[in-house]
């Protein structure tokens, strides 16, 4: 009789653990899996999107570009070359949402200053008044890692192509200026491959942590 009960107990825990498992397995087939999108600039609101390429829906990437940082540096594309990093546009006398970004930029490093892979990426929009000098005292009072984020100035022409052509962040401001340029609040993720996985409100901490969540992801 205790035979026959330790065989039906133990056929008992076999189906059990059997079971666990094919539920698992089941659970993981049909769990949704993260992705990241690849943005293009069909998928951009055209407001942000030079009209030569609004009807680009694959290849987008970030080309070269060269411009200098707080260091009085020239940084270019090699410099982030297999990197994941972070860009957005800003100058350091905004009086509205360029403090909040920065803060939030700065939260940012602070969760991706030990990780080799991820690096953060800084254009001024006012490049005639945010000279070397005024984007090192800006970035030494904001606490700015060198290694990990370069503010940069250079060619408000050569600036305004990339917002509009390639990171697709800005709008038009003054239409009988062509470089006239208003910045937006996005940050922007760029993968290994120089692609934009996705656009973050850089105003709101909660955009931003879900931005460090697919950093974490990409990394992987």
């Amino acid at each position: 009789m205790n035979i026959r009960k330790n065989k039906y107990s133990g056929f008992i825990l076999l189906f059990t653990i059997i079971s666990i498992i094919i539920f698992i397995g089941i659970y993981s087939l049909l769990k949704p899996q993260k992705k990241l999108k690849l943005f293009t600039p069909r998928d951009v609101n055209p407001e942000l999107v030079d009209s030569t390429i609004q009807h680009i829906g694959y290849n987008h990437t970030i080309p070269d570009f060269s411009f200098t940082n707080q260091n009085g540096k020239t940084i270019t594309q090699a410099d982030y070359k297999d990197k994941i990093y972070v860009a957005d546009f800003f100058f350091t006398t905004c009086p509205s949402i360029c403090p909040i970004m920065t803060n939030n930029m700065v939260w940012l490093q602070e969760k991706i200053k030990d990780n080799p892979k991820v690096m953060l990426l800084s254009h001024s929009v006012t490049p005639d008044i945010d000279n070397v000098a005024v984007l090192k005292a800006y970035a030494k009072e904001k606490g700015v890692i060198d290694e990990k984020w370069n503010l940069v100035t250079g060619n408000k022409k050569d600036i305004y192509y990339l917002a509009r052509k390639s990171y697709l962040v800005v709008k038009t401001g003054n239409p009988k200026e062509l470089y006239d340029m208003v910045h937006t609040e996005n940050f922007v993720l760029i993968d290994q491959k120089r692609r934009i996985r996705g656009f973050y409100d850089g105003t709101n901490l909660e955009e931003v942590e879900k931005l460090y969540e697919d950093i974490l992801f990409l990394c992987k």
